[in-house]
């Protein structure tokens, strides 16, 4: 019979390490989606000669590992600037702006999937370039843009693991601690698995539905 030191407080441990997970997940993605929705519209507006510097900082967080920007950040917020920031915020901070860099190619794409026909239709009855962004291009960007968008934020909450350089104990820096306390690495590992499918599954079915309703529209 499989046998194992594991405690309810160890499974209530990782619960914790997972909300951890998942707040610092729901903070970067709300904060880095609504940075790409403005970075997205000022690169189609601006074009890709203006928009050149805004295109080469966002470039670094998509090009940049992102363990590697954790480290600098951190270094930098308390070696050079001299504040006393928590890891918590710094890992927030980094993951949403790494968020945002994505984000905004993808509301790019989704912009100018809509075609130019159709934006010139809608200037042409008298809309505003606000009204033509609201009722025609974001609507129709935004089923484009969702399917990717579900898997920039699946890939957010994996790549949320990474921010234990920063002293926060997510679900993956949770395990590893009682991995090293329980000696058990597999059976930790395959329960932090299942935390994280826990954590992703609705969203994924629920982009999936979403993705499936707007098709039969």
């Amino acid at each position: 019979m499989f046998d194992t030191a594991l405690s309810t407080n160890d499974l209530v441990f990782l619960a914790k390490g997972a909300g951890i997970t998942i707040v610092v997940t729901a903070i970067s993605v709300v904060i880095g989606t609504i940075l790409g929705i403005i970075f997205g519209v000022i690169r189609v507006q601006l074009g890709a000669v203006l928009s050149a510097p805004l295109t080469f900082f966002l470039d670094i967080f998509r090009s940049v590992p992102l363990l590697i920007q954790l480290v600098l950040a951190n270094a930098f917020v308390g070696m050079v600037l001299q504040l006393q920031l928590s890891g918590f915020f710094v890992a927030c901070l980094v993951l949403s702006l790494y968020t945002s860099a994505y984000c905004a190619e993808i509301v790019r794409g989704g912009i100018d999937a809509v075609p130019t026909v159709t934006r010139r239709a809608a200037r042409s009855l008298g809309m505003s370039w606000g009204q033509d962004m609201r009722y025609i291009v974001m609507p129709l960007a935004t089923r484009v843009a969702l399917p990717s968008w579900i898997g920039l934020a699946l890939g957010v909450m994996k790549d949320s693991a990474l921010v234990y350089v920063v002293q926060v104990t997510e679900l993956l820096k949770s395990t590893q601690i009682l991995i090293t306390r329980l000696q058990e690495p597999l059976f930790l590992l395959l329960i932090c698995g299942a935390f994280y499918f826990i954590i992703s599954f609705p969203l994924a079915r629920f982009g999936g539905y979403l993705e499936k309703r707007w098709s039969n529209d």
